[in-house]
């Protein structure tokens, strides 16, 4: 896109999230911050849900039309971490947990954690949600950060009023209006290449694979979620 558009092009993408890890969402919004540096019109239309990561994304574009029922915001960061110590103590399963370098495990799934490693991991959840707060306070001014950043989420009438998106309406709206003043629409869109497996419907056994990696990573990296 980057390659082809002009500087009068508009680039309309119609975002649909409810958030994930960090660094994938952080990722997204780079992408998308290129639109802006390159000085092209960035529209992000909102039909059903652009919540915590993708907000974070959302936030970027110089105009932002939400459906009136859209679900928008979830300024936060949640983390969790499954823990089986005392399941483990009750079998008399012990655990070792060995680390080189203070902070490479915070939480662990398997020993026992402490007021110690609670802490720093909570200390690590704010730092991220700073970093956030900062990211939507450069990206859109006019938001009151301190009444928004809490977590919460809100319909789109509601973003409105909070100044989260511009206005009001759908994505197919805003496409015919635009058919309607004789502008040329170009549909772009990507999909993944489904697997073998996945065509003879092993989607659920890899779904499954992909759910046990998430966990296994979170549970090792203590990796958190906008």
């Amino acid at each position: 896109i980057l390659a082809v558009a002009n500087k009068q092009d508009e680039i309309i993408v119609r975002l649909e999230s409810a958030g994930g890890m960090v660094h994938s969402y952080g990722l997204a919004a780079s992408q998308l911050a290129r639109i802006r540096e390159a000085d092209l019109n960035l529209t992000i239309c909102i039909d059903k849900v652009a919540a915590s990561g993708g907000y974070m994304m959302a936030c970027l574009a110089n105009k932002i039309i939400a459906a009136p029922f859209a679900i928008v915001g979830s300024i936060g960061v949640v983390a969790q971490v499954p823990n089986i110590h005392k399941l483990l103590k009750k079998h008399d399963i012990d655990v070792e947990v060995l680390t080189a370098g203070e902070h490479k495990r915070t939480l662990t799934m398997l020993g026992e954690n402490t007021r110690k490693d609670k802490d720093k991991f909570m200390e690590d959840l704010q730092i991220t949600h700073d970093l956030f707060k900062d990211w939507v306070s450069e990206q859109r001014p006019q938001v009151n950060i301190k009444e928004v950043a809490n977590g919460d989420v809100w319909y789109g009438q509601q973003a409105l009023n909070n100044h989260l998106v511009d206005a009001l309406g759908t994505s197919d709206d805003y496409l015919q209006q635009l058919t309607k003043d004789k502008a040329a629409v170009i549909l772009v869109s990507y999909e993944e290449k489904k697997s073998v497996g996945e065509k003879l419907g092993l989607a659920a056994a890899s779904a499954f694979e992909t759910l046990a990696a998430r966990f296994w990573t979170r549970s090792n990296h203590n990796d958190v979620q906008h």
